[in-house]
């Protein structure tokens, strides 16, 4: 008698590939089972220490003279007598204005010192805060929603403002 293949019996081609499919499930559950097992039996790591933040170093004054435009802090205290305003102690050097932020920096010199940089709401004296700047200008103040003590102006470079651009 004559056996026919049937595709229920073990030799037919069929079975490989159902036992095959079978052999990759269990592979794939005991790979699950192995990574859960060693995630679960860790132990947990320390909380990571707080980190602070890095301290804002000061600004250099005559680093930020430099990029302003003014040559060395020698030169500035000679040349800071004619740039005030006439009977005060004040002279602006330069002027970092924030177009849409309303902030900003000034490079202030007081009494013919080397100039410092001030930013908008920075006491420039006791009593005298920097209230704002603008494009060639600084104003300062008692507060800084108070009226303007001092408006502290640059003078207009040699060859007008066809100079600047």
């Amino acid at each position: 008698m004559a056996t026919a293949l049937l595709p229920s019996s073990p030799q037919s081609g069929a079975s490989w590939g159902l036992r095959l499919a079978t052999f990759a499930l269990w592979v794939l559950a005991g790979a699950s089972l192995v990574y859960w097992g060693l995630r679960l039996t860790q132990r947990p790591l320390p909380p990571a220490a707080a980190v602070a933040p890095p301290a804002v170093p000061a600004p250099d004054a005559q680093a930020l003279g430099v990029l302003l435009g003014v040559p060395s802090a020698v030169a500035v205290t000679s040349a800071a007598a004619p740039e005030a305003v006439p009977g005060s102690r004040f002279a602006l050097v330069g002027v970092v204005a924030g177009r849409h932020s309303g902030g900003g920096a000034a490079l202030i010199a007081v009494d013919g010192k080397p100039p410092k940089p001030y930013r908008v709401g920075m006491q420039v004296e006791p009593g005298l805060v920097l209230q704002s700047v603008g494009a060639r200008e600084a104003r300062l103040g008692a507060a800084l929603g108070g009226a303007s003590a001092h408006v502290l102006s640059m003078p207009v470079p040699p060859g007008g403002m066809a100079a600047q651009r």
